[in-house]
């Protein structure tokens, strides 16, 4: 594949207003997309826009509606509304493209733009590739005529159909009421729909992280800072915490005493649930390569298999379309539900925990450790250049680790998509030995970095 020069795992991210995060790359991602998207028919042609609450939408947002408008594209503005809510509504519309402008659990400094295609799935590499070849042509040729520039129209009831495609995937036979819980929204998309969506079935909803100001999107709150959300349920006694990021896609949830549950326990007793009342399809779940082993385990003896890809929603969610899988997500907590969604979101995914926890009638402790952890750690390690992974001495090392490891444990090591990181997991049944072999390459990849 060809070496990206705009595109990361998740679409296009940066720090607002320094390249490529810029309103001149925003104008250059409008026109190259567009003129992409628009087929050779004279029909009119539509892209759908959405936004989390970041102060850089404000600059993204109109350099794309620019970009767009002048190859002969109409635009429907939704406003704030979740990365899924944007992907719903680009089938929902007919529209050509969907555009989510965020940069999901990075602070507000930080912005970004993902872009879906009309089947509300997001693009593959291919496909940015060919936006970005456009990006880098000369942008005077093939503008539309004056008379065939797009026009502009904001649609203000995208919350609200929003909020009811969420309702539809409760199960019919439920609602919630009797039950009191935390939705912290990370003041980011979510801010509106989720707790309304949890009010309308029929919660207690205490809110967190719901009044944005163009700053405080993920800042102490969210799902990058549970501690907001459980501090919240202990104050208010609640039964369950949801703690989203700040586009919505993925959540955290925590039980009645304020204990995470990460999101290979989620995938676990969602694959329980609809394997139990067989609805599972594709035979297992799909997760990434740093899923817990414990999770492997646990569908295995159940004989369900867990099928493995590289990290980033995308990869996942193109292995169900491939394979007939309708459950798969990340560790982190991006859930993908295909029967409901093309792309993660945290709320589709709570509000399947919730049907689980209404139907078992027992509290979310008791639900919350369906497999026992296989022992991992995780340590990032900046680097400012060059690709320390070439490096002999860390290759070295990491063979050594793999060896010791053989058997009872997985390592992975990747470069961050969105940062300039190293990511190094080890995972194995010797918590002692995983905690040294992380140690040993963290300080050589430093070392090769240095």
């Amino acid at each position: 594949m060809s070496k990206r020069a705009y595109f990361g795992t998740d679409g296009i991210r940066g720090e607002a207003n320094r390249h490529p995060m810029t309103a001149e790359v925003a104008l250059r991602v409008g026109m190259a997309a567009g003129k992409l998207f628009m087929s050779q028919d004279d029909r009119r042609h539509l892209v759908v826009i959405g936004k989390d609450t970041r102060l850089s939408g404000y600059m993204i947002e109109p350099a794309l509606v620019a970009g767009f408008t002048s190859v002969g594209m109409d635009v429907r503005l939704f406003g704030p509304l979740p990365t899924p809510g944007v992907a719903m509504m680009t089938r929902s519309l007919r529209a050509d493209l969907g555009v989510m402008i965020s940069a999901s659990h990075n602070a507000f400094s930080d912005n970004g733009i993902k872009l879906f295609g009309p089947d509300g799935y997001k693009l593959s590499d291919e496909q940015e590739l060919a936006i970005e070849a456009r990006m880098d042509e000369g942008l005077q040729q093939n503008l539309a005529d004056p008379s065939s520039l797009g026009r502009v129209q904001r649609i203000d009831d995208s919350q609200a159909r929003y909020i009811e495609i969420a309702k539809a995937t409760f199960p019919r036979r439920l609602n919630l009421s009797g039950m009191r819980i935390v939705i912290d929204c990370a003041n980011g998309a979510a801010y509106k729909v989720a707790p309304e969506a949890l009010y309308e079935l029929g919660a207690e909803v205490i809110r967190v992280g719901v009044n944005p100001n163009g700053f405080n999107i993920n800042q102490e709150c969210g799902s990058t800072h549970p501690a907001a959300m459980q501090k919240a349920v202990k104050e208010y006694r609640a039964d369950l915490g949801i703690a989203l990021d700040g586009d919505a896609d993925r959540l955290v949830v925590c039980d009645e005493k304020g204990q995470v549950v990460d999101g290979d326990q989620i995938m676990a007793l969602i694959a329980g649930e609809w394997a139990k009342r067989d609805v599972l399809r594709g035979g297992g779940v799909v997760a990434t390569v740093m899923s817990n082993l414990g999770l492997e385990r646990f569908l295995t003896t159940r004989n369900l298999k867990l099928e493995r890809t590289q990290v980033g929603d995308r990869y996942v969610m193109a292995r169900m379309r491939e394979a007939g899988f309708n459950l798969g997500g990340e560790q982190s907590g991006h859930l993908i539900l295909s029967d409901f969604s093309t792309t993660g979101d945290g709320l589709l995914a709570a509000l399947q925990v919730l049907a689980v926890l209404k139907e078992s009638d027992k509290p979310m402790s008791a639900l919350a450790r369906q497999f026992e952890p296989v022992p991992q750690k995780l340590e990032n390690v900046r680097f400012s250049g060059g690709k320390p992974l070439e490096n002999e001495a860390v290759k070295q090392v990491v063979a050594d680790a793999e060896q010791r490891l053989t058997g009872s444990g997985r390592l992975v090591i990747r470069p961050s998509g969105t940062e300039p990181l190293i990511r190094i997991m080890a995972e194995g049944d010797d918590e002692k030995l995983v905690n040294q072999l992380v140690k040993e390459i963290a300080g050589a990849v430093k070392k090769a970095a240095a």
